[in-house]
């Protein structure tokens, strides 16, 4: 490795992508390539540094596979920032399998890490648990061992384990000030801050996460219109995909301890201003659906106007809403965070089709609170939740 080279690496570990580029900007080797895409990456400028890292990869000859599977990694961590997750994670799982193979433990674990955050963004909250037992984060770099803590502390913040979360961020805070690195510390306060926003709305009531979990815990019958489920205790039912069974549930949760009359049960999960008798005969059956997903849960009675909904066990009924309003909550949750995300990653991230993105971004645009940027993407405009 040669000294302009090799200055340009140190630059880039210490976060100082400017000095890594005035040492080689104006050279077309692959390994300049590959610090150049580096460097744009951390200044912002993804496609470029996406362009960069693929001609360093298919320069890089057939004897030098640990510098191609860097560039695979290089480019991985562009495409997370990009929330681009068309591709294959099959690529940097063999990155990672040939970095090891290698003795390059630090970019092998960086593979795994880019393949956790990303399961993370996608909501798959079970398998980055799991891929996150097996990370190994002892003896690394101050860098990398920030960015492990702060992956440990959004699964427990999206797990609702407040404690675990705070130890994580307090670990990462340690990490990223050994590391010196201003982008690790703007993340990890990101993340403290992230604790003390509002998470839900319990009536007129907003609720931080650590407030949400103690009422998870409390034994009441949770309605969570959050991310579309009932609780009660460890007993947890999703709806998400069962959007017409979640409406009929929270309708009965919202008036509980009351009733709800059939036309208002009808108006509110099927759209029926004038419901007729195919209407009445499609609730019923909805609502035996429902009774058999929540039977642990709840009780659906029959009453001479409607239906109630009667908890086994629980004190209370208590509906858990987004701290936003509005059925886009979701979508606009995600692109707060200011990248830009196609309509094809929102579509993975969320669970729903390409087309009903498409539609909830429009009507989010007329209302000015998200705004495109072209070439398909959306990112978040002056709104912030």
């Amino acid at each position: 490795m040669d000294s302009l080279i090799a200055a340009a690496a140190r630059a880039l570990a210490a976060g100082d992508a400017l000095g890594a580029l005035k040492r080689v900007a104006l050279r077309d080797d692959p390994p300049a390539l590959a610090l150049r895409g580096t460097a744009m990456a951390q200044l912002g400028e993804y496609p470029r540094a996406r362009e960069l890292l693929r001609r360093a990869a298919r320069g890089f000859g057939t004897h030098e596979e640990m510098a191609r599977a860097r560039c695979v990694v290089a480019e991985a961590e562009v495409a997370l920032a990009m929330r681009d997750f068309a591709g294959s994670p099959r690529a940097l799982v063999s990155a990672s399998e040939t970095l090891d193979a290698h003795g390059d433990r630090a970019n092998a674990l960086q593979a795994r890490l880019i393949a956790l955050r990303r399961l993370l963004l996608i909501g798959r909250l079970e398998e980055a648990a799991d891929a996150l037992a097996t990370l190994d984060a002892h003896g690394l770099p101050p860098s990398l061992a920030a960015v492990a803590e702060l992956a440990a502390a959004e699964l427990a913040l999206r797990s609702l384990r407040i404690v675990p979360a705070r130890e994580a961020l307090a670990r990462a805070n340690d990490a990223a000030d050994r590391a010196r690195v201003p982008a690790l510390l703007a993340e990890v306060a990101e993340g403290k801050a992230a604790l003390e926003r509002p998470a839900a709305r319990r009536g007129g009531q907003t609720l931080r996460l650590e407030e949400v979990a103690a009422l998870l815990d409390s034994g009441a019958l949770v309605v969570d219109a959050c991310r579309r489920g009932l609780r009660a205790g460890a007993t947890w039912r999703p709806l998400a995909r069962r959007p017409v069974l979640f409406s009929l549930a929270r309708a009965l949760a919202e008036a509980w301890p009351n009733d709800v009359d059939r036309e208002s049960l009808i108006a509110r999960a099927f759209g029926a201003r004038r419901p007729n008798e195919s209407h009445r005969a499609r609730l019923r059956v909805e609502i035996g659906r429902l009774r058999a997903l929540v039977a642990e849960l709840a009780r659906i009675a029959a009453t001479p106007r409607g239906f109630v909904l009667e908890p086994r066990g629980a004190k209370e009924v208590v509906v858990l809403a987004p701290p936003i309003d509005g059925d886009q909550a979701s979508l606009v949750a995600l692109l707060s965070d200011g990248a830009a995300w196609s309509t094809s990653a929102l579509s993975v991230a969320l669970g729903a089709s390409q087309r009903t993105v498409q539609r909830a971004l429009v009507e989010l645009e007329a209302e000015r609170r998200v705004r495109s940027i072209g070439r398909g993407g959306r990112s978040a405009g002056c709104h912030r939740p």
